[in-house]
């Protein structure tokens, strides 16, 4: 059995060089002395757990939205009933 031998801030740190550089992610993977294959992986897994982490930062604000918009709704019902039982 095979043990990571690369430690999670290493990988970070890897694809952060990889992503921000002037380099592509082949040439930042031979610079580090990383096989391409792996660091195309750390790669690949990074920008998927972004993109879910900011559907749930979307899906938050959504629903925060909602909760704003569903209490104004709420009030203006309560303020036409009353309209309405007053025209009454």
């Amino acid at each position: 059995m095979l043990k990571n031998k690369y430690t999670l801030d290493f990988k970070l740190e890897s694809v952060r060089l990889a992503l921000q550089g002037d380099k592509s992610i082949a040439q930042t993977a031979l610079k580090l002395g990383i096989n391409k294959a792996t660091m195309y992986q750390w790669v690949s897994k990074y920008r998927s757990e972004m993109t879910t982490n900011k559907s749930e930062l979307n899906t938050e604000d959504e629903l925060k939205q909602l909760r704003i918009e569903n209490t104004r709704l709420q009030k203006e019902r309560d303020i036409l009933k009353k309209a309405l039982h007053i025209s009454l």
